[in-house]
């Protein structure tokens, strides 16, 4: 059975209800945003690996790309949540401005073809 879909609004309930009762409470905004910048350099550990040319030190141990990009997903809510942003909202902006900038850009741009 498929679990359902969640919009980023519950995503963001069930993240701040998790810390709410497992996690105690959350890290200040300062240490979310280290610990943000630690998620971010294992996901770019394991794509340099897996995409790129490095090789992996034991090709024994298990890699779950999806484990590591849910981890920043997770500590990024978190500071969404304990900031009061709204990431639909937020997000729903910021692609009307990419929009709105970059109509035309990346159309014209000679590197994409």
């Amino acid at each position: 059975m498929k679990q359902q879909d969640l919009s980023i609004k519950e995503a963001q309930q069930i993240v701040d209800q998790w810390i709410q009762t497992i996690g105690v409470r959350y890290y200040s905004e300062l240490t979310n945003m280290a610990i943000l910048t630690e998620e971010v350099g294992e996901v770019a550990r394991l794509m340099a690996r897996l995409y790129g040319e490095q090789s992996f030190k034991d090709p024994s141990v298990e890699v779950d790309l999806g484990d590591e990009l849910a981890d920043v997903l997770f500590v990024l809510i978190c500071i969404a949540n304990q900031t009061g942003i709204d990431l639909t909202e937020a997000l729903r902006k910021n692609l009307d401005k990419k929009t709105k900038r970059d109509k035309d850009r990346h159309k014209n741009n000679e590197k994409l073809r």
